[in-house]
C-alpha cells in the first residue's frame, strides 16, 4: 500500500513540475517586451526608395516588407540602420490593435518635420499590428 501511495505522489509531482515548466515558458514569452520602451507608430506608403540607409537598393528590405523609418530619438546619426526591433500595439483610438508582436528592420529616417511618431512602419508592417491603416497607435518596442 505504501508503494502505491508513493507512486501516486511521484506522478502528481511529475505533473506539477511539467505544469510549472509550461507556465514558466508561457510567462517568459508574455513578458518578453516588459523591458521595452513605449512610443507611438504610424504608417507610410510606397514609394519606399530612396532610403537614408540603403538608397535605392532593393536588398535592404526584409522579406515580408516588415521595415520601418525611425524618428530622431532612435536614429542615432544613422547607427540605427539595420537595427531590428520587436514591437506590439498597446492601444489607440477605436481599438485598432491586433494581437501579437512583429519584428521589423530599420531602413530609413523619418523625414517629416516633426515626425508623426516614434516609429513609422511600412504599410505591410502596420497591417500586422493594427486594424486601421490611418491610426496613430501606442506601441511597446525593444531592440533585438
Amino acid at each position: 500500500m505504501l508503494f502505491l501511495y508513493s507512486m501516486d505522489n511521484q506522478m502528481n509531482m511529475g505533473r506539477f513540475v511539467i505544469c510549472v515548466i509550461l507556465l514558466s515558458l508561457f510567462w517568459i514569452n508574455e513578458v518578453s517586451l516588459v523591458l521595452g520602451d513605449i512610443g507611438t507608430a504610424t504608417s507610410y506608403n510606397p514609394p519606399y526608395t530612396p532610403t537614408k540607409c540603403g538608397g535605392n537598393r532593393a536588398d535592404q528590405f526584409p522579406s515580408g516588407n516588415l521595415f520601418v523609418a525611425v524618428s530622431e530619438g532612435l536614429w542615432d546619426n544613422g547607427a540605427a540602420c539595420g537595427r531590428r526591433y520587436r514591437l506590439r500595439c498597446l492601444s489607440g483610438n477605436n481599438r485598432p490593435c491586433k494581437e501579437g508582436t512583429i519584428d521589423v528592420k530599420v531602413v530609413d529616417y523619418c523625414t517629416k518635420r516633426p515626425c508623426p511618431s516614434t516609429i513609422v512602419l511600412s504599410s505591410d508592417a502596420f497591417a500586422q499590428v493594427s486594424h486601421s491603416q490611418n491610426a496613430k497607435i501606442n506601441i511597446e518596442y525593444v531592440q533585438i
